[in-house]
């Protein structure tokens, strides 16, 4: 009895301050939204939001191969290729209420990663509440990234001549196994240390860097430091920092090519530094160095053109979520690469990173070798 009284207060006095809220402020479209909402909650009624019924049951399969790809952003067979090692996954293996079939969930994370549009929007789509969204997205993402090590891996020793052979052709670089850089892929402030999070640009970022090879496939992907970071510590802190001077992982002196922002190394040469006072021969190396490196760039722009979530602002506000949603991207780009074509345009133009100075004692073997190869380099530019 006391309890239902107290309860009966306590509707009371909501109804007072509900009441005195619609009549101190005045009508605008935002107000009356969440006059609503509270009037809503006050009567207990629970609010309907009209949705798409069976866009996936009715209306996906009657898209063609065209309409399917420019929608999903893959050809339908790609779309069952990843789905099949997807699928096992994707489905309850103890008691419960039942899940949304596999293909649901796969193509939810798809439309949330190729596209900038909000989980309200999604929701109204496929005909799922707000937390199904969420849910589905985190399950195939981190299946994703479980699944990385089959798609995004180091060169192997059937791997290195043909990838030699592809830089070599494109640019004249000879020995090159993959060419090395990061992108910033830009986030809300964090609610915690927002500060660390903003890169040179004045954004708040998380850092991808990459490896790739002659055809813009990540052969290594590492994701998750701060924008402040510089990125020569980044790839410090990364793991390829130990495969340098590693002869299994860089065979017959071969090495990756970097902007200036790394330090130079035998198994990592970057440009010379323009002072004025370059010969033919340096500029020559530096523009094959530019050619090749086009790779990596061309990379990033097919990855940010097809998952459009990553191209402006990513609309996460946990940072913790961010570097898995990030590979899940790099993981479905290499899938598409290899089974897919996509007309892209660059999004990023080459840009000079702050430049990056090796302790001398650090950089003789790499000094050497870049002369060599600047004077035996065919003449390109002229």
């Amino acid at each position: 009895m006391a309890t239902s009284r107290a309860d009966g207060y306590l509707f009371t006095a909501v109804n007072l301050i509900v009441t005195e809220f619609l009549e101190t402020f005045s009508s605008t479209e935002s107000e009356d939204e969440d006059l609503e909402v509270l009037n809503q909650l006050v009567s207990h009624k629970k609010v309907v939001v009209p949705r798409l019924k069976n866009y996936v049951e009715s209306v996906v399969p009657n898209f063609n191969d065209q309409q399917f790809k420019s929608h999903f952003r893959m050809r339908r067979d790609t779309f069952e290729f990843i789905l099949s090692h997807m699928a096992p996954r994707l489905k309850r293996t103890y008691k419960g209420l039942p899940m949304i079939a596999p293909e649901k969930q796969f193509l939810i994370a798809i439309w949330r990663m190729a596209t900038p549009d909000s989980y309200r929007s999604i929701c109204e789509k496929f005909d799922v509440s707000r937390s199904t969204a969420l849910y589905s997205t985190k399950r195939v993402t981190k299946i994703l990234c479980n699944l990385s090590p089959i798609f995004i891996k180091w060169p192997n020793a059937n791997d290195v001549q043909a990838i030699w052979t592809g830089f070599e052709a494109s640019s004249g670089f000879p020995k090159t196994i993959g060419a090395i850089d990061g992108t910033h892929i830009n986030i809300p402030a964090p609610n915690r240390n927002p500060e660390a999070y903003v890169n040179r640009k004045g954004h708040h970022s998380i850092q991808l860097q990459a490896v790739c090879d002659h055809k813009s496939r990540f052969t290594h992907c590492f994701v998750g430091h701060v924008g402040s970071v510089h990125d020569q510590r980044v790839f410090r802190l990364s793991e390829l920092n130990d495969f340098l001077s590693n002869p299994i992982k860089f065979p017959n002196d071969s090495h990756l090519i970097g902007d200036l922002a790394y330090k130079l190394h035998d198994n990592l040469l970057t440009p010379y530094r323009d002072n004025g006072y370059l010969t033919e021969r340096q500029k020559n190396f530096n523009f094959c160095h530019s050619s090749a490196r086009m790779s990596i760039e061309r990379a990033f722009g097919l990855l940010k053109n097809r998952f459009r979530s990553l191209l402006t602002v990513l609309p996460m506000n946990n940072t913790h979520n961010v570097p898995t949603f990030v590979l899940a991207c790099c993981v479905l780009h290499i899938c598409l690469l290899k089974n897919d074509e996509l007309e892209y345009t660059f999004m990023e133009e080459i840009q000079d990173a702050p430049l990056c100075i090796a302790p001398p004692n650090r950089i003789q073997a790499g000094l050497a070798k870049r002369d060599l190869i600047s004077e035996r380099l065919p003449m390109r530019l002229v």
